[in-house]
């Protein structure tokens, strides 16, 4: 019998958990973060109704790399380890742990967007398509060989709240489809090609301000890339920050639109946030 664990400490993780078990799958060990840490993290749950309602072994534990998870791990005689929507880094020790090794998702076409900030890049890069992809993790940084892969189309009006909504549903696809491959013990690895590799630098909230020289249509981009649940695009008038959440271009202007270059930006949801 093939023996999988689980480790998280959010929504996705704990959906992907329980597409698991409805696609016939059964978790031996699951891990998760202390009760006190990371309380304020978006989609931060707690697994411990899961847990005591499917009989699975619950460790907590300030780290995944500590000596007590990988000493679970290895009495559980796991074969696979799943981590979902987890920040820290997985050490050498523990990818070693697990029989077989740990798999991971990330939300992109790898080997395409490796990287960080995928939802706002693929956006901001007027992507056609991009999507999720479940990989066996190694030391590099989402170099591992791919399991399978789910596409999501994109479109000219794509938002990150919607796709975000959308890289959610595609992980629980995913699992649904892996798991009876998983645990026939058929599962089949790809290396990715490295010659098709990009890698996608991090951002941060300031990444948001808007070029009021540039290009209106790259503002409008930038918006639907930085909407929620993310900081919000934004520009600088009078000391104030002006967040915009959603926006569109037009040829005409209104009360509410920014003038560019090449055009005008309208202004439909907005906030003033602070002083700057």
């Amino acid at each position: 019998m093939i023996k999988i664990g689980f480790v998280t400490c959010v929504q996705l993780g704990l959906s992907c958990m329980e597409a698991l078990h409805e696609a016939g799958g059964q978790l031996s060990f699951a891990m998760t973060l202390e009760d006190d840490q990371a309380v304020n993290k978006s989609g931060r749950v707690y697994l411990d109704d899961f847990c005591e309602c499917h009989s699975v072994p619950l460790l907590k534990s300030r780290h995944v790399n500590n000596c007590d998870v990988i000493e679970a791990i290895k009495s559980h005689e796991l074969d696979w380890l799943f981590i979902i929507g987890w920040s820290q880094i997985a050490s050498e020790d523990l990818l070693r742990s697990p029989k077989r090794g740990v798999l991971g998702m990330h939300p992109t076409l790898l080997p395409q967007g490796r990287g960080r900030a995928a939802i706002p890049w693929a956006i901001l890069k007027g992507l056609d398509k991009t999507g999720v992809t479940l990989f066996k993790l190694d030391t590099g940084v989402d170099t591992g060989p791919i399991v399978d892969q789910v596409v999501i189309p994109l479109s000219s009006s794509t938002n990150a709240q919607e796709l975000y909504q959308s890289v959610n549903k595609a992980h629980i696809a995913l699992m649904r489809k892996v798991v009876p491959v998983l645990m026939a013990d058929k599962l089949n690895l790809q290396e990715q090609d490295r010659s098709l590799a990009t890698e996608w630098p991090g951002r941060r909230p300031e990444d948001g301000q808007i070029d009021l020289n540039g290009s209106v249509y790259d503002a409008e981009k930038l918006v639907r890339a930085v909407t929620r649940p993310y900081p919000g695009a934004f520009y600088l008038n009078e000391g104030k920050k002006i967040v915009v959440w959603k926006a569109q271009t037009t040829e005409s202007p209104s009360v509410n639109a920014l003038e560019f270059k090449d055009g005008w930006l309208e202004l439909i949801e907005f906030e003033v946030s602070r002083s700057f």
